[in-house]
Order: structure tokens, then sequence, then C-alpha cells
């Protein structure tokens, strides 16, 4: 016997046999009764065996049709459970919206002010944080693990997305405190031009190049210390006197734990730390909710 039977054929098979009568099934399912006996015929052909007496008294089930009709039921029970959960997940993930992050946003409260707001706006919605490691830029928008990601701008692909401005901040220098240059109260990129530095790893692309200042830095390119891809390995690779590196001012803290510090550079652009999305999720209700927490949060920090 076949076994590509398609869950139609048995829903059409169960409404023959509940109702006994072509037509009134025909009607409850809202096809036309030639379709339906069409149909039915196919079915029966499929499974090698009449399903159904026809004659003029009206129609009834064989053998074959009996003994099939429980298995149909379930079958049709478990499609609609199927169905039901499939459903279930597409809705817990339209009220999901996954937030992506390589380092947390911090600066004075504003997480939980955006929380704050968007939760505000849709109650019902959930927020899942996810911390991403370094050697994605986009803290996961670019492989779709998140809807709306807090990163630093340039972003590798720009074109790809639009984004808020979160905050705008001084790029410090940071280094072992018994470093030379720590004894001064400022510093210039000529400064630091022999000195070696931590670099993200190269698959940050043009936030790698950022980071190391390469569009304003005299002489060319640093040496490169060590490759760092988060805030712990950052700290250790300072303290070990790997390298130098750069830091937005909100992130100082991050790595002035013990034995670091860090100093403005004269001169230098800001950074600018965005809450970013894909372009083409800017009209799904969660991800545009969740930009607009973001503005005023931001305006006030």
């Amino acid at each position: 016997m076949t076994t590509d039977v398609h869950v139609r054929d048995l829903r059409y098979f169960l409404a023959v046999a509940e109702d006994l009568h072509f037509t009134r099934a025909a009607e409850r399912l809202y096809v036309s009764q030639p379709a339906l006996s069409k149909q039915i015929r196919a079915l029966e052909r499929q499974v090698g065996t009449e399903l159904f007496h026809r004659d003029p008294l009206g129609v009834a089930l064989t053998e074959a049709g009996t003994a099939l009709l429980p298995h149909a039921r379930r079958v049709l029970a478990a499609w609609e459970e199927g169905a039901a959960a499939v459903e279930r997940a597409r809705t817990a993930q339209r009220s999901t919206v996954v937030v992506g992050m390589s380092t947390s946003p911090g600066r004075g409260g504003l997480l939980p002010a955006i929380r704050s707001r968007f939760t505000a706006a849709y109650p019902d919605a959930v927020v899942r944080l996810r911390q991403v490691g370094w050697e994605d830029p986009t803290a996961g928008l670019a492989d779709g693990s998140a809807d709306v990601a807090f990163v630093w701008l340039p972003l590798p692909d720009a074109e790809r997305y639009a984004w808020t401005v979160v905050a705008e901040e001084e790029r410090l220098v940071a280094l072992p405190d018994t470093h030379p240059l720590a004894a001064r109260a400022e510093l210039t990129l000529a400064d630091l031009a022999d000195e070696p530095f931590l670099a993200l790893p190269p698959s940050a692309g043009v936030l790698r190049d950022h980071w190391l200042a390469l569009d304003e830095r005299p002489g060319g390119p640093p040496r490169i210390g060590a490759e760092v891809a988060g805030t712990e390995e950052t700290y250790e690779a300072l303290v070990a006197g790997l390298g130098l590196c750069l830091v937005a001012a909100g992130n100082a803290p991050l790595v002035t734990l013990g034995g670091v510090t860090t100093r403005p550079v004269r001169g230098l652009s800001p950074s600018r730390y965005v809450l970013a999305w894909r372009k083409e999720d800017g009209d799904r209700p969660l991800v545009r909710g969740y930009a607009r927490a973001c503005r005023p949060a931001a305006r006030r920090e």
C-alpha cells in the first residue's frame, strides 16, 4: 500500500465517514460534491481498496474503511496538535526579541531604562540577551541570531543595517600603570606610534581598524602585540604588557581593574555606540519598539 497519503485526503475521508453522505460532507468541507467524490476515489486507489459502499440508499463504510477510521482520527488529531505547536512556536518567536551585545551597555543604567520602556509598551514580549564574542562585530545581526544589537561603528556591510546612536564617547588609551607614558596626563597618537597594540580578531574587519585608529595614526599601522576577543583577555594582556589598546570612555571601568589606567588621546575622533538592526527587520513591531525605547534612554545618557 502506498504511504504518501495527504492530510487533506484523511480529512475528506473522515468527513464522509462521519456524515455518511457526500453532499453534506462536501458542504462541511466547503468543496463541491464532485470534487469530494473524486478525491475519495483517488484515496481508494492509493490504499488499494474501497473505503465506502455506495448505493442509491446511501453511503456506508466498508470493512477497510471501518479499519482505517480510528487511525485517520488519530493522525488528524496528531496533526492538529503539531500545527498548534508550530503556531505556539511562531507566536513565541514573534513575541521574543533577542538583543545581542559584545560588552554590557552599562552607562548609568541604560539597559534597565530601555527594558522598562519596552516592557511598558509590550508587556507580553520577552527580551533575551545574547552575549557575543568580539569575533563578530555585528553581535549576532549578521548570522540572524540577534534581532537587535548594541554594537560599535563602523559595522562591516554597513548598508545592511540601520541604527540609532546610544552614546558618543571619546577613545582613551589603556596602558599598564607602570608604563612610562602613564605618567603623562594626555597623549597623542604620535606618542603611541612605536607602541605595540592589542587588536580585535581579523574577522572584526573595519571595527578592528577603528580601534587601532588606522585612519588617523601617523606613520602607518602599529605593531600588534596580541589579539583579544573579550574584556577579560584585554585586561590580562594589558597587565602582562603585551600592548596598549584604545577603549571607549564608557568601557574604561571594564579594563582598569587594578594595574591598568587610561589616558585621553588628544585629537582622536570619538567612538559611537549604537543599537543596530537589519534593515529588512525595520518593520517588525518588536524591533521597531525596542529601537523606540532606546532613543529616549540614550538621550538621557
